[in-house]
């Protein structure tokens, strides 16, 4: 196995040597002239947008938008700006850095190769401690990039340096098929999963056994190989290892998400008999796959199931199941026609829908998103989708109104409503959540007002709110009139 050092364009020791051996760039596991570089750049920037990305910081997104600007076969230039930004850089801005080009997600994709120089960099700086989970996602991008001798080199170095430690052993293996899955790399799961299993019959831990199984059922199931999944599952019952709720919950998610869905209930029933009791994570996990795939009539079958049950509902509930009702999702399309009220809003859904909206807002979820204090009231709609997020919202104006008008209650001092700022959506700086309730206060007249000290916010005083408040049915009722 060659070293590392002379497999990559920044090697450990043969850094400097490289570059004057040959102006030439490493893609893939060949070395491609430097003029090919601007070809495979223009190829990545035709990849589909990536979603949500990792946290970056200022000073990442800078060094990023140098490196955007500098001529792609100015190898020189680019060797020295990562050396400089390893060395003025933190070590957490260095290792977010990194690991938002590691993400998935990442959206500056066509900087990707950028990756392993800079992992090497950064392995060189006083500051930096080994760890096998960051060489596991570096390992899970490479064979995205088809970098498959580059990622061997870096497993095999990782798997002498913590020699005949099989737990530790057992764990990077596990940690690959973690990072390989979430890349969705069918190869590099097979890959690993196949290693981790020879390291596995050699063990005689039963603890050891029983989580790297756990590991290759979750790999399979998250690249959408669920029949391989229960195949796992059974030689664990073979080799007498407890199948836990953790299996189960993966594998009907991955039926679901499959559109197996005969196979996903088929699943469930097994889970209860063998005493595993419904929860939320599961429900919603049934519920979403019902929902995805446009089975409506199960959706609501299944949310009075876990309703009558007694299972908690959560936001992810919420979310879930408004996905699935088509005439909601159309209504948000154009948020300044919106229905503004509950009652406007039912007057708007099919018989199906206003089930699942009547179930959804008897449960307590609304109650567990509010904060109460004697100064403030906040309504925080941190994770929910653009559906819940508007139900939520009209749900909560309709309970104020209830229960504390009705009761001639007095409202804390300071109203607030979290929305986030954008920070996470695909585009930075822009909340859809947040548009959509900005466009419901403006047309509602309400005096919630975007906090100039948190533009994540909408907050307003209570008296003010109040009597807002005390109007609010006159208002939808003058519009649906």
């Amino acid at each position: 196995m060659p070293n590392l050092a002379n497999c990559v364009p920044y090697g450990i020791s043969g850094f400097n040597s490289f570059y004057k051996y040959s102006c030439t760039t490493m893609i893939g596991s060949i070395l491609l002239p430097t003029p090919l570089l601007s070809h495979r750049l223009s190829l990545w920037n035709r990849h589909p947008r990536p979603g949500p990305r990792c946290s970056l910081s200022k000073q990442g997104h800078r060094f990023f938008s140098t490196l955007t600007t500098i001529d792609s076969d100015d190898l020189s230039t680019t060797r020295r700006l990562l050396r400089k930004f390893v060395a003025s850089s933190s070590k957490h801005v260095a290792l977010s850095t990194l690991s938002h080009l590691l993400s998935p997600t990442t959206s500056h994709y066509r900087l990707c190769f950028l990756a392993l120089p800079l992992y090497l960099e950064i392995s060189e700086a006083s500051w930096f401690d080994w760890n096998s989970k960051l060489v596991a996602d570096l390992v899970a991008l490479l064979y995205k990039l088809e970098r498959f001798d580059e990622a061997e080199t870096l497993v095999t170095e990782t798997v002498s340096k913590l020699g005949s430690r099989e737990r530790d052993l057992c764990s990077f293996y596990s940690q690959l098929i973690h990072s390989q899955s979430k890349h969705k790399s069918e190869r590099g799961v097979l890959d690993f999963c196949t290693k981790l299993k020879l390291v596995l019959l050699r063990s005689s831990s039963v603890y050891l056994k029983q989580r790297g199984y756990a590991s290759m059922v979750e790999g399979f199931c998250f690249i959408g190989l669920p029949r391989e999944a229960e195949e796992l599952m059974e030689e664990m019952k073979e080799l007498g290892l407890k199948l836990s709720k953790f299996e189960f919950r993966a594998l009907v998610y991955s039926y679901g998400k499959s559109g197996f869905l005969r196979d996903m209930k088929r699943i469930v029933v097994e889970m209860e008999s063998m005493g595993f009791q419904l929860d939320t994570v599961s429900s919603n996990m049934v519920l979403n796959s019902f929902g995805s795939h446009n089975e409506l009539s199960e959706v609501i079958s299944w949310l009075q199931k876990i309703e009558a049950s007694g299972v908690q509902f959560s936001i992810r509930t919420y979310n879930s199941v408004l996905n699935s009702c088509p005439t909601i999702s159309l209504l948000l399309q154009d948020p300044k026609s919106v229905p503004l009220s509950l009652e406007e809003l039912m007057g708007n859904l099919d018989e199906n829908e206003s089930v699942l909206v009547n179930i959804l807002v008897r449960s307590s979820v609304l109650g567990e998103t509010m904060q109460w204090k004697p100064s403030e009231l906040k309504l925080d709609l941190h994770g929910m989708h653009l559906t819940s997020a508007y139900v939520i919202i009209l749900q909560w104006f309709h309970q104020l109104q209830r229960k504390f008008l009705a009761e001639n209650r007095v409202l804390p001092d300071e109203i607030t409503v979290v929305c986030g700022a954008g920070k996470h959506s695909i585009v930075r700086g822009e909340s859809p959540v947040k548009r959509l309730i900005k466009e419901i206060l403006l047309r509602l007249g309400c005096p919630l007002r975007i906090d100039r000290k948190n533009i994540g916010c909408f907050i307003a005083k209570g008296k003010s709110f109040m009597e807002w408040l005390s109007n609010y049915n006159a208002t939808i009722h003058e519009r649906i009139s």
